[in-house]
Parts: C-alpha cells; sequence; structure tokens
C-alpha cells in the first residue's frame, strides 16, 4: 500500500544579519533633537479600544456602568483613565454638599442634610456665629432684671399662697385652744393651755372627759383640714414651675428669636435647613433651663464643660463641602488606602469617664463622600486584601447609597453604643484598577461583577511597529523626556530607545506599551549624561544605560555561566554524541530573564513503547512539559513502524535539573535526542535548539527566543567561537529577533549561526549531517537516510520482543504490559 510522500528539505542555510535585529531608521523620527518639539505628546499609541470603553464609562449617565481597568503594570493606565475622567469632570456640574445634623428626636441616627454645592461651609460658620451669641445671649437673659423680677413674683406668690393657708389654720387652731407644730417627722397637734402653751400630758389627762373628747374632736377636725392644705401645696408647686416653665419659655422665645430669625431671613433659599432651624428653635426653647448661669436649687446646675456640650448638638457637621470660592466640576478622587472607614466613613469614640462615648459630630465622611457626583479611583488588589471592603464597596453600588458600618457593627465584635446615621444616596462612577487575572478570577466566581462593572478598558502591553507610526512612538517618547525634566534627545537616541521599545517585548514587529521601563531608561540615561557633563542625551548614553542596568541584574546569570565554564554543570558546544543534545531555557527571577543551555539526554531499549519522562516521574516537570513528551509518543507511533507495535522503552531527561521544568519548549531538542538514540547518530555538540513539536512534525513558536540565543551564545563566546556554532529556532520565532549587537555582529562576521526551521526533518539534516529521509513511492524511507536507520531500529525492537515474548503473544501488548 502507498504511503503519503515528503519532500526531503533543501540544506539550511544561516539567517542573514538583518533577519537578527530591526533598526529604526533615524531619518523617519522627523526631528533631530527632541528640544525642537512643542505641544502636548500625541495620546496614548495603540490603546484606543481602552480609550473607547473609558469615555463610554466616564459619559454614560446608568447604573452599574463602572470602570474595570486592566493591563500591564507601567502601562501608564492611571494616568490615562486619570487625564480623561478630569475632563470629563470640569464638563460636569458640582455635586451637592452633605452634612449631618443632631436628630432631637433620636439622637442615635443623625439626619443628613443635602445643600447646594458649596453652601456646607458658610451654613456652619453661620451655625457656630449664632450658637456664640447664644451662649452670651441665653444667660443674659436669664439674669436681666425683667426675668428675675417677673419669677421672683411667682415664687412670692407660691411662698405666700402656701403661708397663708398654714395662718389661716393656724389662726383657726388657736381658737380652739390647738397648736399646730412643726416636727421633724411632719406635723404634730396639740391642746393648749389657758396661757397658750401646750398643755402637758398630766394635764390633759386630768381634764373631765367630755372637755378631753371635745380637744380629740377638734384636733382631728384640724388633722383634714391640715391634710387638705398639705395635699394642695404639690398642686400649688406644679403651677409654680409651670408658671417658672412659662416664663422660661417666653424669655428663651424672646432671647433666641431674633438670631435664628435673622439666619432664617439669610437662609431661605434652603428649606431643610429653615425646618432644622425650626426645631433647635423649639428644643432651646424647651431646654431653655440648661442654659442659666445660677439655676434655682430644684433646677439642673450646669458646669461650665457640660454647657459646652449643650451647645453642641445645635452644631452641623460638614461631612462633604466645597470651598465657597467655588470648585468647578465633579470630583476625582483616589483612595490609596481603602480600608473600610476609609471607604464608607465612620464614626468615631472618644473615653468619658472610663467609657465610649460618641455624638453626630464624630461622624467622619469616606472616600464614597468625598467623590460622591463624581468618580472613585481604587487599586483592586489593595481592595480586595482589606477585610470587608469588596463586600461593602458593592453593596454601596447595589443599593445605591452609602451606609457608615464598621467591622465592629458587622461583625458584632463590640456592643459599645453607637450611631446609625441617615444613609446618603450615591450616585458614582468607581475606577478599578487590576490586572487581567485578577479581573478574569472576579468576573469567574463573583456574579456581581458583570452586573456593577459593566465596562472594562483592557490596555494592551503592545502595539504594531509600522514605520508610519516611528514618528508618533517618537513624539510620545519626547513627552516622557519633557514630563520628566529631561536632557533633549538626539534623534539616534530616540531610535535607539524606539528599537529596546521592541526587545522589550520579544518581537521585531511590535512595540512596548508599558511606558514606565521606557521612562526608567531614560532617567537613567539622562543621569548619565549629566555626570559626564552633557547636556543632550546621545545613543551612547542610552547604550551605557542598557549596559549597567543588564550588569546589576547579572550576578545569577553569571554564576550559572561559570558553573558551566568550570564544568559544575555539563554543556558540550563541541563534537558529536549520540542521544545527546544541548536544550535551551529562560530563567526568569523577579523582573530579570536570562537563558541557560541545558543538556538533555535520551536512552532506548526494547519495551512495550512506553516514553519515560525522568522530570515527571520525579514531580519536577510540570503539566506543560508532559504534553510535549506524550506529543512526542504519537510522532513516533504514526510516524516510523506503523504496522507493527511500538515495542520502544526510552527514558528523557534534564541533565542537572534539580528545579521544577514546565513547557513545552525543548520537545524539539527532545525529539532529536530520541531519534539519535534510536538510529545511534551522533548529534552535533555545536549546535543548541529550542522549539516545541505536534505530532506532525513541525516545529512551533516558543518564548524567549532572544534570552535563550544570547545564553548560548555567551558560553560558547566564553569557550571561543569556532564559526560552527549557532542555534536552531522555530521559523516562527524569526520575526521576534531583536538580539544584542554583540551577537549580530557575530553572525555578520560567520563567527556565529542562526538557523530557522519549520520541520524536524531539516533539524535532523543539521544535526546529524544525515537527510531525514521522506518515504518514497513504496511506503519506505530511503536507505541512507536517519528515518530508515530509525524505522530498522523501532522493526528491530519488535520483532525482538515477539521472539521473546512467544508466539502467544504476537499479538498487540496486553494493557499494563
Amino acid at each position: 500500500m502507498s504511503q503519503p510522500t515528503r519532500e526531503t528539505p533543501p540544506p539550511l542555510a544561516p539567517l542573514p544579519a538583518e533577519l537578527l535585529y530591526r533598526r529604526c531608521d533615524p531619518d523617519r523620527i522627523g526631528f533631530a533633537s527632541t528640544a525642537e518639539l512643542d505641544g502636548e505628546p500625541p495620546e496614548l499609541l495603540g490603546q484606543d479600544r481602552a480609550l473607547e470603553a473609558i469615555h463610554l464609562a466616564a459619559h454614560i449617565e446608568r447604573p452599574g456602568f463602572n470602570l474595570f481597568v486592566i493591563g500591564a503594570p507601567g502601562s501608564g493606565k492611571r494616568a490615562a483613565v486619570r487625564r480623561h475622567l478630569e475632563a470629563r469632570a470640569a464638563e460636569m456640574s458640582p455635586p451637592s454638599d452633605w452634612v449631618y445634623v443632631n436628630n432631637f428626636d433620636d439622637a442615635r441616627q443623625p439626619i443628613a442634610l443635602q445643600l447646594p454645592p458649596g453652601s456646607a461651609y458658610p451654613l456652619r460658620a453661620a451655625i457656630d456665629e449664632l450658637i456664640e451669641d447664644l451662649r452670651t445671649v441665653l444667660p443674659a437673659a436669664f439674669e436681666s432684671e425683667d426675668y428675675q423680677g417677673r419669677r421672683g413674683a411667682i415664687e412670692e406668690d407660691f411662698r405666700q399662697k402656701q403661708e397663708q393657708a398654714f395662718e389661716t389654720l393656724g389662726e383657726e387652731a388657736r381658737g380652739q385652744r390647738v397648736l399646730i407644730l412643726r416636727t421633724p417627722g411632719g406635723f404634730a397637734m396639740a391642746p393648749a393651755s389657758e396661757d397658750g402653751k401646750v398643755m402637758k400630758p398630766d394635764a390633759f389627762n386630768a381634764l373631765p372627759d367630755a372637755e378631753r373628747e371635745t380637744f380629740e374632736q377638734r384636733i382631728e377636725a384640724l388633722q383634714g383640714k391640715l391634710a387638705a392644705v398639705l395635699k394642695s401645696i404639690p398642686r400649688w408647686e406644679k403651677a409654680r414651675r409651670a408658671a417658672i416653665k412659662a416664663l422660661n419659655r417666653e424669655t428663651a422665645q424672646a432671647a433666641v428669636g431674633h438670631g435664628i430669625d435673622e439666619l432664617a431671613e439669610r437662609l431661605a433659599h434652603l428649606p431643610q435647613v429653615l425646618e432644622h432651624l425650626e426645631v433647635v428653635r423649639a428644643d432651646l426653647v424647651d431646654n431653655a433651663q440648661l442654659f442659666m448661669v445660677r439655676p434655682s436649687e430644684d433646677e439642673e446646675a450646669v458646669s461650665p464643660a457640660e454647657d459646652d456640650g449643650h451647645f453642641e448638638r445645635y452644631k452641623i457637621n460638614v461631612i462633604v463641602g466645597r470651598e465657597a470660592s467655588g470648585e468647578a466640576g465633579a470630583p476625582v478622587i483616589e483612595e490609596t488606602h481603602p480600608i473600610l472607614g476609609n471607604l464608607l466613613g465612620r464614626v468615631e469614640h472618644i473615653a468619658h469617664q472610663g467609657a465610649l462615648i460618641t455624638n453626630f459630630q464624630l461622624i467622619k465622611g469616606g472616600a464614597l463622600h468625598r467623590a460622591n457626583g463624581g468618580f472613585l479611583l481604587l487599586d483592586l488588589r489593595q481592595l480586595l486584601v482589606e477585610p470587608l471592603a469588596w463586600t461593602a464597596l458593592k453593596r454601596a453600588l447595589r443599593n445605591r447609597c452609602i451606609r457608615i458600618e464598621s467591622a465592629g457593627d458587622v461583625l458584632s465584635l463590640v456592643s459599645t453604643i453607637s450611631l446609625e446615621p441617615e444613609p446618603i444616596p450615591l450616585d458614582v462612577k468607581v475606577v478599578l484598577f487590576g490586572e487581567p487575572l485578577l479581573y478574569y478570577l472576579l468576573a469567574e466566581f463573583d456574579p456581581e461583577v458583570p452586573e456593577l462593572f459593566k465596562v472594562v478598558a483592557d490596555f494592551d502591553d503592545s502595539t504594531p511597529w509600522h514605520d508610519d507610526d516611528t514618528p508618533a512612538y517618537a513624539r510620545m517618547i519626547a513627552g516622557i523626556c519633557r514630563r520628566e525634566a529631561l536632557a533633549p534627545m538626539t534623534r539616534e537616541a530616540v531610535a535607539r530607545v524606539i528599537e529596546q521599545c521592541a526587545r522589550l517585548v520579544d518581537d521585531r514587529e511590535r512595540l512596548s506599551l508599558r511606558l514606565e521601563p521606557v521612562a526608567d531608561l531614560l532617567r537613567e540615561a539622562d543621569f548619565v549624561a549629566r555626570a559626564a557633563g552633557r547636556t543632550t542625551l546621545e545613543v551612547d548614553d542610552i547604550e551605557t544605560t542598557l549596559a549597567a542596568q543588564r550588569h546589576r541584574a547579572g550576578r545569577l546569570r553569571e554564576r550559572s555561566q561559570e558553573q558551566l565554564l568550570r564544568g559544575v554543570a555539563l554543556v558540550d558546544t563541541e563534537g558529536a554524541v549520540v542521544g545527546q543534545i544541548n536544550g535551551l531555557s529562560v530563567l526568569q527571577i523577579g523582573g530579570m530573564a536570562f537563558g541557560r543551555p541545558t543538556r538533555i539526554t535520551a536512552r532506548v531499549r526494547m519495551g512495550a513503547g512506553k516514553l519515560v519522562d525522568i522530570e515527571r516521574e520525579a514531580r519536577l516537570g510540570g503539566p506543560l512539559h508532559s504534553k510535549g513528551v506524550l506529543i512526542l509518543g504519537g510522532y513516533l507511533s504514526a510516524h516510523y513502524a506503523r504496522d507493527v507495535p511500538l515495542s520502544l522503552a526510552a527514558s528523557l531527561v534534564f541533565e542537572q535539573s534539580y528545579g521544577g521544568v514546565d513547557g513545552d519548549s525543548a520537545s524539539a531538542a527532545e525529539l532529536l535526542a530520541l531519534l539519535s538514540a534510536l538510529a545511534q547518530v551522533p548529534l552535533r555538540q555545536d549546535l543548541a535548539i529550542t522549539g516545541s513539536i505536534n505530532q506532525m512534525g513541525e516545529v512551533q513558536a516558543i518564548g524567549g527566543v532572544n534570552e535563550k540565543i544570547e545564553g548560548f551564545f555567551e558560553l560558547c563566546s566564553a569557550r571561543g567561537l569556532t564559526g560552527d556554532q549557532g542555534v536552531v529556532i522555530p521559523q516562527a520565532n524569526v520575526q521576534h529577533l531583536m538580539l544584542r549587537r554583540e551577537v549580530v555582529e557575530a553572525c555578520e562576521t560567520g563567527r556565529f549561526a542562526l538557523y530557522a526551521i519549520g520541520h524536524v526533518d531539516e533539524a535532523i539534516a543539521l544535526f546529524t549531517g544525515l537527510k531525514a529521509g521522506a518515504r518514497v513511492e513504496d511506503g519506505d524511507f530511503p536507505e541512507d537516510s536517519l528515518n530508515a536507520r530509525v524505522e530498522r531500529r523501532l522493526v528491530g525492537f519488535a520483532r525482538a520482543r515477539r521472539t521473546f515474548g512467544g508466539a502467544e503473544r504476537e499479538g498487540p501488548p496486553e494493557a499494563g504490559e
């Protein structure tokens, strides 16, 4: 039966130097120096999608259209969002002021008043002025001659009425020879002798029975009248107190009326405040006795401190207020420490006589209060790590009101009596900044996120690099220089920075949009230039800065290189070995990444068709690496000895690997090592390879290609470049090459080489010197090809296994074999 055929690829040629690094033509910059530019730099490049989302969230006035901003750190998203929101806020009407006032019916539930913008602070000043006046006017009114005279008349009337009643009863008793006596226990009555004195008991007992009985009847009758008088005293006292209270109310009404009426005329445009002033007036009148300097014995005495406290209840507490000068537009608030109290506000307490007390003056507003009517900016990671803050924010957005609550109240941790301020209506656009992963996790596991944050601004980390875009990108770099007050840059220096931006994303066709690393590069280059006495940033300053950054972060890279050069870590860069190849990996620690060559080996023998991934067996291999090894098995079983069972036992390992291994970028190297071990054909050790492979043998793109190439180049350069050394990469990664200058120069002079492959057959020819070989019409590989050797070895394994297992085992191997 005929088999599909594949043509043998032509011999590989090294990649030309122009494909190893893309240079930015300074002539396309459009200026000789950044000093020539004026005006604002261009809008963020390549962020049209994100800017469209910001515009929508800033302008749409519907619930739930809050903004979630995601993107890589350093992409300039915060500055861009703030700039757009501030421009939008300037077009919006300023929001209302909010104050809390005392609730005279229930002090635990202060009342929130909404005021026109700019009214809160003038109102507080006016109320404070009124209170200061009352501190003087009220006590003075109660000390006035008119008040004292009228009160004295009430007191005298009560005294006279009481004395007259007792005098009348006393005269009647004396007329009947009975005396009314005052004792510590109350009143007592006794018969009187002829001389008007109390009759002694002996004398009383000596009286005739009839006369004694008469005295007893007189005393009993007088006691009834005395009881009636005594019963009248509380009624007279109540009338006295009522008269004094009425006098106090009248006096207080007259004292406070003028000040409150005058203030009410000034605040006639604030109906809520007018209602509150009437409540204040009524409370002042009802509690006028609290403001007396010298109250009577039966009225409450007030200390100076208590006096201040009584007046405090009439003040107002400004939660949100704008200066009277008139701040234009809506607020744009960024809360950098979003704990629950800073977000929703809090009720503070003070210690008093061993207890914690509070009042409406101790209510403090939060970020939601300050941003109400505008925009609130929050960092998602900081919000999530603060207990209860995320839940409280969602509750406020869902209910569209701000209800002040503390962690102790929510969790019922404390029993201290606190306040329950009236909730304030909420109209705010919340902007959350976070990493894409955090957003995706929240959107997956928190169903309220899509409901409350309907708009997502996704900032890209790179943009396509077209020659026509170079001037705009250059102006953006110039804008960084101007904003940071850096020395002007030459166009050659700008071109070099643009090239570095391509290196930052490992792509010759894209430029990084992470502006913070670019700004750091320019800041350090400015320092280098000024230290050298130059007033302009040159290309050499950029190169010096890049070299310095690499040197500062290079300790681990140099230690790794030293291990290779001293033979502690075994990697050959010359000769040829069966079943051994140089793979490439990238180590990333913190913000530093570097390439490191690694020896990969394979061993084969007859078996049951099992590939042993030693990394996986030792639990050092990740799932992606294990997947790559399983793909190798699929490629072998489908490409070789199709008519017989795969009777192979093979092991693959990263030699001297003591940490985790993941990713499939070494699967091409592992396949070559496995084929070399099967065919018993040595592989070149002066080459290294990176690339993943699929079951069709196609070599696929990998990450970190520049670091991997440079890692092997550094090792070869340290041992001495021979002209035969090089690296094999996937064809799809050629577009990602932005190699360091020394690597490009070595390739230009023929001392080093890079090869790009699209199929494993191309690598076979390069590493072994043999053609891979494609199946001919009869279905066999050419006799002198490597694939033919591999197939013969696999067929031999199958036959040996059949012979070894006996005739009964000629069929497919049983499960578990």
